[in-house]
């Protein structure tokens, strides 16, 4: 079922490749599905190309995170820190500010 799945985020981005949540979706399948190098890889198109798409910076730091890429992942909750509050999106801000203490600890 989840390589359906991936197979069809994949071919949604093949037609329409700025679709970012096809994108985020297929990050999250990718992770789910061990393979988080390619995760990366959409986190990181996301962030570059879409950097108010909210939901990318919890998702890449945890990400981060669990490969133990520490520093690259306050970076990312940081910065997701910094778009949520501008945004007004404060129960995604609460959750990155949650996240980012925890690397602290």
């Amino acid at each position: 079922m989840q390589n359906e799945r991936v197979q069809f985020l994949r071919d949604s981005l093949a037609t329409k490749p700025d679709d970012t949540f096809a994108r985020y979706a297929l990050a999250l399948e990718l992770v789910r599905g061990g393979h988080p190098d390619e995760a990366w890889e959409h986190f990181r198109y996301l962030l570059e190309h879409h950097p108010d798409y909210s939901a990318s910076y919890y998702q890449a730091g945890t990400l981060l995170a669990n490969q133990g890429r520490t520093e690259e992942a306050r970076q990312v909750l940081s910065k997701g820190i910094e778009v949520t509050a501008r945004l007004g999106q404060r129960h995604a801000h609460d959750e990155l500010m949650d996240a980012l203490g925890s690397l602290n600890d």
